[in-house]
């Protein structure tokens, strides 16, 4: 079979590793869609996404309807697609987009579907404390992430890993399977296994909310927020200076009534009582500042042994 039109659909970063593989692999991508450019950062610069910039260093159409399924879809049915390919391209098909492309639309999901479904497998798939994860290419549905599955990979998840980090792997990963992929649908060997519905779970959005610390909770389980939610939205928590990111933390065996300060110099950091353990804050930030090391923050910023990061002071 010849080349396949193939018109990818992505923004992140976790999207231009697919990308990189499609074109190691020599798979032409005839056009690019992405969501529109967004304001970032401080100052509120408007900054193209990572796939735009992508498809512009190469001379590649680009494409940012505002929902493609209103305002995108004779764009795409113009430039006659065989394949679409998602990634993280954070705007659901409708069924009139699906029947575009006559071999369908292949999504790569960051999870072992038909576990964590949803826009965010990665941070919650930490966040519950998981050990393994992996990818998943499937046949884009209706309906989110519930369509037959082609290919699956596992990754083993390291033990201090953050969401960024592991995003980082689980893309590359990713456009290696993608690849596997679509060879294997043009030679026609390629499985389409149905999702078992009773091992599935869905997660929502992460919002700027979720990060605030529980105290009551143990030490594992805030370690396990900390590193789901980095690098946003970020775990917080009140403090006597104010409300403090928490950007990576560790669990250790100590007691106190939740949210106690247990521990607070300039050369060992700072320790905090949870409901079970307590929890060692190694990085953090606070408003306006810069990251740094728990126990260099304490140099300028002191806490008295007793406090409460329960409390803003």
């Amino acid at each position: 079979m010849p080349e396949p039109t193939i018109v990818f659909m992505g923004t992140p970063e976790y999207a231009v590793a697919s990308l990189n593989a499609l074109e190691q692999a020599g798979y032409p991508v005839a056009a690019i869609f992405t969501q529109p450019d967004k304001p970032k950062g401080r100052g509120g610069k408007v900054q193209a996404p990572p796939a735009k910039q992508w498809a512009l260093e190469r001379g590649i159409p680009v494409y940012q309807p505002r929902r493609i399924r209103d305002d995108g879809v004779e764009a795409l049915r113009a430039l006659q697609p065989d394949l679409c390919v998602t990634a993280a391209f954070g705007q659901i098909l409708s069924q009139e987009v699906l029947d575009i492309p006559h071999m369908g639309t292949v999504n790569v999901h960051a999870s072992l579907l038909p576990q964590y479904r949803g826009s965010a497998p990665v941070n919650w798939a930490l966040i519950h404390g998981e050990t393994v994860t992996g990818v998943t290419t499937m046949m884009t549905d209706r309906d989110i992430d519930t369509g037959d599955i082609l290919l699956q990979k596992e990754l083993a998840i390291l033990p201090d890993e953050t969401a960024g980090e592991l995003t980082g792997r689980l893309a590359l990963l990713g456009g290696e399977l993608l690849v596997e992929t679509i060879g294997k649908l043009l030679d026609g060997t390629c499985p389409r296994t149905p999702q078992d519905e009773s091992r599935m779970s869905y997660y929502p959005m992460l919002t700027k909310q979720m990060g605030l610390m529980d105290w009551s909770k143990s030490a594992h389980a805030l370690v396990n927020l900390v590193r789901g939610l980095n690098p946003w939205p970020c775990a917080y928590t009140p403090s006597p200076h104010g409300t403090l990111k928490v950007l990576s933390a560790r669990a250790e065996e100590a007691s106190g009534a939740p949210g106690t300060v247990l521990e607070a110099d300039d050369k060992r950091g700072l320790l905090v009582a949870c409901g079970e353990g307590a929890l060692r804050i190694q990085t953090l930030q606070a408003p306006g500042g810069r990251a740094m090391a728990a126990h260099d923050y304490l140099r300028g910023h002191p806490m008295d042994m007793g406090s409460r990061m329960t409390e803003e002071g």
